[in-house]
């Protein structure tokens, strides 16, 4: 592995890093931030980087990860209760908890939840409930996006390392 390359891996695992940041922070995009990151690894470095195999493996993780996401979130909540008043209120409020720092980003989909269920005519009872569904539901989404980041980047960086080291032609 030459130098370039060492720190072509680097920069790329760096912006990956950004990536698996994003799974917890809504505003930046997690799984696609690391395809990326990927894809542009690769073709700067061609034969050198990642095969279209694995880059094709990537991108269909990618796309599992973001079904899987928003399937938790919106499960999670139809679980407790929540109508689509909840769901957009569980949105709204991930959104605005966003600039609430970390307890605005757990408060936040409860309470727009249990806000818009309310406003929809829904007693406290049921917009409880569907408050405390959104949160299961978006953590679950959260904890799944780790897992499918740790995957691609591991997959990522195991084939370049095994390429470096002369393991894979």
């Amino acid at each position: 592995m030459s130098f370039v390359e060492v720190i072509g891996l680097w920069l790329a695992l760096l912006l990956m890093a950004v990536g698996l940041v994003g799974c917890i922070i809504p505003a930046i995009p997690s799984t696609p931030i690391i395809l990326v990151s990927a894809v542009f690894h690769k073709i700067y470095f061609k034969e050198d980087g990642n095969s279209w195999w694995i880059i094709g493996l990537l991108v269909f993780i990618t796309l599992l990860s973001l079904i899987v996401e928003h399937l938790a979130s919106v499960l999670g909540a139809k679980k407790m209760g929540a109508t689509r008043w909840g769901l957009v209120g569980a949105v709204i409020g991930a959104i605005v908890g966003f600039f609430f720092a970390l307890p605005g980003m757990i408060l936040g989909p409860f309470l727009g939840a249990v806000s818009f269920e309310l406003l929809g005519g829904r007693k406290w009872n049921e917009a409880s409930k569907a408050g405390v569904g959104a949160i299961i539901g978006l953590m679950a989404g959260v904890l799944g996006k780790v897992v499918f980041s740790l995957i691609m980047i591991t997959i990522f960086a195991a084939e370049i390392l095994w390429r470096g080291f002369g393991y894979i032609e």
